[in-house]
This record gives structure tokens, C-alpha cells and sequence, in this order.
């Protein structure tokens, strides 16, 4: 496939002339990028700080730090997100959601869907050729209750692939490939995905590298179907697979709700 014949971009990944751009086209510059980075730490603080002080105030303690610092990572991203719709409805006059490229897809969304099934058994065997090391890291000790491993498994096929999508693959992708061609936004906007989830895996290069070619694959769907949805549908469904083969070891389940 041709990266740089694909529509809504002309040679060197530049945007087509047109008085309007087309849906997740970047009309943004690195200056937003900028304020959307410097922006994510006082959200998620604020997250972390509003959940800290519900759970105070309502007296709850929970054995499980995943059932606190999970809704608090979200409630932080709905502020990050929250600022980023003010930057783009009242700065630019977009509309979010098509702004970011969350429109109907070139590829339906069950083929989408399947990509990211075949994606998950492609990194597993990348990960048994590197010889990946099934050690103890903080993914797997947030994990500590039954309540931790739904509520983890739930938003990592639903607000986790949506809110990564979204920043990833929809706000921060668009911007690199105007400005050096899909091919490197593809794979410059996967590598500071794949480094996000380091800490997770207790800073193993190996799952940071699985991880960074996942990104990579998200980054093509978005490319080629010209749609963030489906790119999300794709890591839900990658994502589902993971969490369905720790189901099926079941040798980490705790006993424990």
C-alpha cells in the first residue's frame, strides 16, 4: 500500500487544499500538541486528588488500589478531554468528535474488529520470539482482588482503547503526518504509546516493544479506514484477547473479591 496515496493527504503526507478540512485532517499545530502535554499532569492530578478525597469523605477502604486509582485516571482524562473540546470549539470552531477523526470508518467496524484478534495472536508470537519474561510487575499487583480484575477488564475494552485512541491515534497522529507523511506519524505517535505503558510492565523493553508495534497497527488503522472509531474498535478487540487468555491461565486469578 501506498501510505502517501491515501485520501485527505497529498505528497509528503500534506494536507489536500480545501476550504474545509477533511474529518481527522490536523488543523492544529504543535503549539496545541504542547498545551495538551503540559495539560495532562493538573488533569490527572485533579483526578487523583477529587477520588482520594470521595473515597475520605465517604469513609471507603479498599484493599484493592486499582479500585481507587482506576476511576481516578479516567476522571482525569474526562478533564483533559474536557479542556481539549474547549481548544477546539473555541479556538477553532470544531466540532471534538470529528475533529479527531471519530466518524463512520472505510472498513466496517467488524473487520476492524477481527484485525485486532489477529493483531493480539501476532504479538503474542513476536513476544515468544523475543522471549518476552513473565515477571511480577505493578499491572499485575493492581490486579490483587476479582472486583480489580472486572473493573480493569472492563474499561480496557471500553474507556481505555476510546481515551488512547482519541490522544493517540486522533489528535496526536493527524499532526506528525502532515507534517512528515503518515508512514513516520504512524510509527512517531506509536513510540510515545509503547513508552506510556512502560511503568505497567516494570520498564521491560520487550512489552514496550510489543506494545509500540501494537501502536503501530492502531496507527495504520487509522490511516487506512480514516477513522479513529475504527482504530478503537481494533484495540478493544486486542485488548479483549489479552485479557480473555489471562481468564483462560487462570493460574494469577486471585481468590479474593
Amino acid at each position: 500500500m501506498n501510505f502517501e496515496e491515501r485520501p485527505g493527504f497529498g505528497p509528503g503526507g500534506t494536507s489536500l487544499p480545501s476550504g474545509e478540512p477533511r474529518p481527522g485532517e490536523a488543523f492544529w499545530g504543535y503549539h496545541d500538541l504542547v498545551l495538551f502535554i503540559a495539560a495532562a499532569v493538573p488533569a490527572l492530578l485533579l483526578g487523583a486528588l477529587l477520588m482520594r478525597g470521595l473515597f475520605t469523605l465517604a469513609g471507603i477502604q479498599s484493599h484493592a488500589r486499582a479500585l481507587e486509582l482506576v476511576p481516578a485516571q479516567f476522571l482525569g482524562y474526562l478533564f483533559l478531554f474536557a479542556a481539549l473540546y474547549l481548544q477546539l470549539r473555541i479556538q477553532y470552531g470544531r466540532p471534538f468528535w470529528r475533529a479527531l477523526g471519530f466518524v463512520p470508518s472505510r472498513v466496517s467496524l467488524g473487520a476492524a474488529a477481527a484485525y485486532g484478534l489477529g493483531l493480539a495472536v501476532a504479538v503474542a508470537l513476536l513476544g515468544s520470539l523475543l522471549r518476552t519474561p513473565d515477571t511480577q510487575t505493578p499491572l499485575k499487583e493492581l490486579l490483587s482482588t476479582r472486583s480489580a480484575v472486572l473493573l480493569i477488564g472492563f474499561v480496557s475494552v471500553t474507556l481505555g482503547p476510546l481515551a488512547e485512541e482519541l490522544a493517540f491515534r486522533g489528535f496526536v497522529q493527524p499532526l506528525l503526518a502532515r507534517s512528515l507523511g503518515p508512514l513516520a506519524g504512524i510509527w512517531l505517535a506509536a513510540l510515545p504509546f509503547g513508552l506510556l505503558h512502560l511503568e505497567e510492565y516494570a520498564w521491560s523493553w520487550r512489552h514496550g516493544l510489543l506494545i509500540t508495534c501494537a501502536g503501530a497497527a492502531f496507527g495504520w488503522m487509522r490511516h487506512y479506514s480514516g477513522s479513529t472509531l475504527a482504530a478503537t474498535v481494533m484495540h478493544a478487540a486486542y485488548n479483549f484477547v489479552l485479557f480473555t487468555g489471562y481468564f483462560l491461565q487462570g493460574k494469577d486469578l486471585p481468590k479474593s473479591w
